[in-house]
């Protein structure tokens, strides 16, 4: 099913009040809201986040984010070296922004899996966290996801991947490759030593 199924202007009713969904993505399931106050207090919420723990937006294209972040020229080739949506990109942002959602240090995914671009694409970026309680494993299956987190509404599918996405962090910095400085913060579906050998590929 894809939001169509639930009919547009019921999920950005939905949506625009602060509810969240679940939706499948190539690794694991993501629960998503609209990266707003109330949006933001929902999730956190359901999921007893502590606020010091931002979460990262999807978004079908870099484009959707242009006026978020700062987007580095080479991040277009990066992450086509590398399976759609395996790489999560933590980026400078242009303005501050909340605090769940990094501040001025803003995690960006570009989407692979359908539904999760459909959802970007009508309702622009949407909160990538994975659909489970902090600290408890992730289901593989998006209603059983939503079920443990007591969520009516949900985009069935199936995630096989266990992993989630890596996470990357880039810095401006003058005296580096490209002029930023990358960090591997987290191992995911992309192996580290992956992404540390196309970064010191001479440009």
């Amino acid at each position: 099913m894809s939001i169509v199924g639930f009919g547009r202007d019921w999920m950005k009713d939905h949506l625009n009040s602060g509810g969240l969904i679940v939706y499948p993505t190539s690794t694991l399931p993501g629960l998503g809201c609209l990266p707003t106050k109330s949006g933001l207090n929902n999730l956190f919420s359901k999921k007893n986040r502590l606020d010091s723990m931002p979460v990262s937006l999807g978004v079908a294209s870099l484009e959707q984010v242009k006026t978020l972040v700062h987007i580095p020229g080479f991040l277009t080739n990066l992450l086509d070296n590398f399976p759609k949506g395996g790489i999560t990109t933590i980026l400078p942002s242009i303005n501050l922004l909340d605090e769940r959602l990094g501040g001025g240090q803003i995690a960006i995914r570009v989407f692979s899996h359908p539904a999760a671009i459909e959802l970007a694409n009508e309702f622009g970026p949407i909160t990538a966290t994975s659909a489970n309680k902090s600290g408890s494993e992730p289901e593989e299956n998006t209603e059983d996801a939503a079920k443990e987190l007591g969520l009516a509404y949900v985009i069935p599918g199936i995630c096989p991947n266990g992993l989630g996405s890596t996470y990357i962090n880039l810095v401006k910095d003058d005296a580096e490759n490209r002029g930023w400085r990358l960090t591997v913060m987290r191992e995911g579906v992309v192996p580290q030593a992956d992404v540390i050998r196309w970064w010191t590929i001479p440009v």
